[in-house]
């Protein structure tokens, strides 16, 4: 059901993202989420090629997925995996984060986190 997910509707990935960023947010860390909020908005993006949006729904996918190459339940390093992987994809998507996609990730994070600074933000 998740991989027909990740090839279906945008509204079924965001709804099984924000599940997931719900169930798992203080485990993963500000970060983490804050590194998948920032690729969700950056693959909503209208001027995104479809070879970035394909690292992006790769990258969630892996998030969103039980499967891991670290169970996301090993403490302290469960969620190691899934940021090395974020960060990667994030980096080599960068030019496409713009300040509306890091408002709009970080309005979302503070939900979870409250309010945070960009030191206590910082992925790279």
């Amino acid at each position: 059901e998740i991989l027909r997910c990740l090839v279906g509707s945008e509204m079924c990935i965001r709804d099984r993202l924000w599940n997931k960023i719900s169930s798992v947010a203080h485990k993963a860390g500000a970060k983490v989420v804050y590194a998948v909020l920032l690729l969700y908005y950056v693959a909503t993006g209208k001027d995104v090629s479809w070879a970035d949006k394909a690292k992006i729904y790769g990258v969630l996918g892996y998030f969103i997925l039980p499967l891991d190459v670290v169970p996301d339940l090993a403490p302290l390093v469960g969620y190691t995996d899934d940021l090395t992987a974020l960060l990667w994809v994030l980096h080599t998507v960068w030019s496409n984060v713009t300040p509306e996609v890091k408002s709009k990730a970080r309005a979302r994070l503070s939900k979870w986190f409250g309010e945070l600074s960009e030191e206590e933000l910082k992925l790279f």
